[in-house]
């Protein structure tokens, strides 16, 4: 019998209220300030839709939004009472390339390790956000409860994170524009042309948010992010499909029917986890499914916008 384990993901998982209850997996969260107040991205306890759609409906009022990253403190406050009860645990985090955050992991896992010498915290970088990071924590716990040690399971995430594919599409381009991420001249022109670029996770190292294509319109993006399921998904009947919104319900159903169509059988829908979803802002839609390895044709998808162009700011 292997020794049993625990998993912590940072909120930017983006797990369902089902899969963290299904699952046991611990969430660390994020902090957000919403014109100046402290607002968690995640309560235990608190259902996450009523506080997304608060904060989502306040960004499209205008708030003034900041963002931090998960501490080393708030890493090791988390998983010491896990380690203190004699368990290894497994911490999967937010790509390395879009936040801070895993940096910070490592430098817990070796104050944790002076603290809890008989214990181990493995930190397995997911190369994803939001539930492309959260669909792997939750296989890897699946892993776990098959009787899986903690290292096979972190193994398993680095050798399974490229696989996983985000595609996302943006509604508004100024919360692009606000980090830095393009020009003020560009956001107008696009706006005033109803430009609406297409994101993927891409296959660099560390991983990083790339422009993918630009698309016409709003029905045009989302069935460029149903063309990217056809073009690169692996056994769709045999996996679940996710995707995330930024309070635009109607158009993550429609995105789901289109993946439906296509051979998708499970499909979640979840609000867009707020830390990064504030980069991308209200109307955002993101797609996430196993898929061919992104290492493998990220070549191609560059070739489609400038090499190396990042959209998302450290957080």
């Amino acid at each position: 019998m292997n020794k049993l384990f625990d998993i912590f993901v940072d909120s930017s998982a983006n797990l369902t209220d089902e899969m963290i209850a299904s699952t046991g997996i611990g969430v660390i969260s994020y902090t957000c300030l919403v014109n100046g107040k402290e607002v968690r991205c995640y309560e235990n306890g608190k259902p996450f839709s009523d506080t997304a759609k608060e904060f989502y409906e306040s960004m499209s009022q205008g708030a003034d939004i900041k963002t931090s990253l998960v501490s080393e403190a708030q890493i090791i406050e988390a998983v010491s009472p896990s380690m203190e009860q004699g368990k290894d645990v497994l911490l999967i985090t937010i790509s390395s390339g879009i936040s801070g955050t895993h940096n910070q992991a490592l430098q817990a896992q070796k104050e944790l390790k002076k603290l809890y010498p008989k214990c181990k915290l493995l930190v397995a970088d997911s190369a994803n956000a939001s539930l492309g990071e959260g669909l792997l924590a939750v296989n890897a716990a699946k892993l776990r409860d098959m009787g899986e040690s903690v290292n096979a399971c972190a193994k398993w995430v680095e050798e399974n994170a490229y696989k996983m594919n985000a595609y996302v599409t943006v509604n508004d381009l100024k919360y692009l524009r606000r980090g830095g991420r393009i020009s003020t001249t560009l956001a107008i022109a696009g706006t005033l042309l109803n430009i609406k670029p297409i994101i993927k996770a891409d296959g660099g190292s560390p991983a990083k948010l790339s422009f993918f294509s630009k698309e016409r319109g709003r029905k045009r993006a989302l069935e460029t992010l149903a063309n990217a399921f056809t073009e690169n998904v692996e056994n769709p009947e045999n996996q679940t499909v996710a995707i995330t919104h930024c309070n635009c319900l109607e158009d993550a159903e429609k995105l789901a029917e289109m993946v439906k169509e296509r051979g998708a059988r499970d499909v979640v829908i979840e609000f867009y986890d707020m830390c990064t979803g504030s980069h991308v802002g209200p109307g955002t839609i993101a797609l996430f499914f196993v898929g061919k390895d992104r290492r493998g044709h990220a070549a191609a998808s560059e070739s489609k916008a400038p090499q190396g162009k990042t959209v998302t700011q450290k957080i």
